[in-house]
């Protein structure tokens, strides 16, 4: 069966909740034990004190350890990603800072893609550089070769831990070939592991699946398209067992696990998720139509455009790696800041805010916003200028978008 069809009931058991049909909020700090020889077992296997015996399961003991909200919630994101396991995060930067800080060390250097989420960027380069971590960065439609030799530039290749990347990008919807980064990888790959991840919050997880394309593990923020309702903060990191093994481990001890009313309330929302990201993406279509042939707009930033008019790489990598062209916009105003504030201010349906991916669309204004932090150089490089403005659309009816739209641009 499809995801889709599994998000109803996959991994719940009514029999144990009482004959209810929805999985209950089970909000509790810790869980009893039959006897104290089950605690002892279950602790064992917590703490890898040795492997469980066959049929076997690891006993619910602390919701910071487990939680059957938690354990559902990430076993029915697996679906969707085709993924052996899943860590569930109070927040996307928590699943994304976990697992840079689980697979590099002091000493160790990360190639990442250009631009990235402004959070994400931030913790790159002055969190990890306080741990003494190098980063070096690349941007969309650098080649192979290119690429390999700025990393071997840095004198740190045999210390390359870490590939992250974001594809499409925030906010510029560039894309990243995730196969092309896979052959990064294996290049410089020896003896040590070298992890590629992937931030799929922008098309996951339905549009894109990156485990299939050689990707190593798939980053959300999971308060986006997952959640769709912008009411909840949370992060999500699926990958095989023996690296969610390591990630969870050192989830347990940071203690920044999502929490059982969070599990709950993402595993409502993904009852609904396809229908509610098939509409976000057919309205994102017919307003970047729109935005196409307005006279106030100079350039429209968006996969759809990018499949018909980018070049013929760009246009490979969209074709074999995404199912959809998203529900991402983002376009140049004509003018700079004072004409993109004066369309952000005019917006009455659409919200001026920050977040993306939710029922209700949003717009924003990146290079004082969510990038306002990022480097001035890096910015420019990026098209992040003053004249760029981010929509996210929902799933409001297309023609009161397009009307809202229309009257904020005059």
């Amino acid at each position: 069966m499809r995801p889709e069809s599994l998000m109803m009931s996959y991994g719940y058991k009514p029999s144990l909740s009482e004959g209810s049909l929805k999985c209950p909020i089970f909000q509790t700090s810790t869980f009893v034990f039959n006897n104290a020889m089950e605690g002892k077992k279950f602790f064992e296997i917590a703490y890898g004190l040795r492997e469980k015996d066959e049929g076997e399961e690891l006993g619910l003991i602390y919701s910071r350890l487990n939680n059957p909200d938690l354990e559902i919630l990430e076993n029915r994101l697996c679906l969707w990603d085709g993924a052996e396991d899943c860590a569930v995060f109070e927040s996307g930067m928590s699943a994304i800072s976990t697992a840079m800080m689980e697979f590099m060390s002091p000493g160790d250097l990360l190639l990442y893609s250009k631009p990235v989420y402004g959070g994400t960027d931030h913790f790159i380069n002055h969190f990890l550089k306080k741990l003494n971590i190098t980063s070096v960065g690349f941007r969309a439609g650098e080649s192979k070769e290119t690429i390999i030799e700025r990393v071997e530039a840095t004198g740190l290749a045999n210390k390359l831990r870490m590939i992250h990347i974001e594809t499409p990008a925030n906010p510029t919807n560039a894309v990243i070939d995730i196969e092309l980064c896979a052959e990064i990888k294996n290049h410089f790959q020896k003896e040590e592991q070298i992890v590629l991840s992937v931030d799929n919050t922008y098309m996951g997880p339905l549009w894109q699946h990156p485990l299939k394309h050689g990707a190593d593990i798939v980053l959300y923020s999971a308060t986006k398209y997952i959640g769709g309702h912008s009411d909840v903060i949370a992060g999500a990191c699926l990958g095989s067992k023996e690296l969610m093994g390591r990630v969870k481990g050192l989830r347990t001890f940071l203690g920044n696990m999502a929490g059982p009313w969070t599990g709950w309330l993402l595993m409502r929302s993904l009852e609904t998720l396809k229908v509610r990201m098939d509409q976000q993406a057919t309205n994102a279509q017919k307003v970047a139509e729109f935005l196409n042939n307005h006279p106030s707009v100079e350039e429209v930033y968006y996969l759809g455009n990018t499949a018909k008019n980018g070049s013929e790489a760009d246009k490979k990598v969209i074709a074999k790696q995404f199912e959809s062209y998203g529900a991402m916009i983002a376009f140049d105003i004509k003018g700079g800041e004072k004409e993109a504030f004066q369309f952000l201010d005019n917006l009455k349906l659409i919200k001026l805010a920050v977040s993306l991916g939710g029922t209700e669309s949003l717009a924003e204004h990146p290079q004082t916003m969510t990038h306002a932090d990022v480097d001035p150089e890096d910015k420019k490089a990026m098209n992040i200028t003053e004249k760029l403005v981010r929509l996210s659309i929902g799933v409001e009816n297309y023609n009161d978008i397009i009307a809202d739209i229309n009257q904020a641009l005059k």
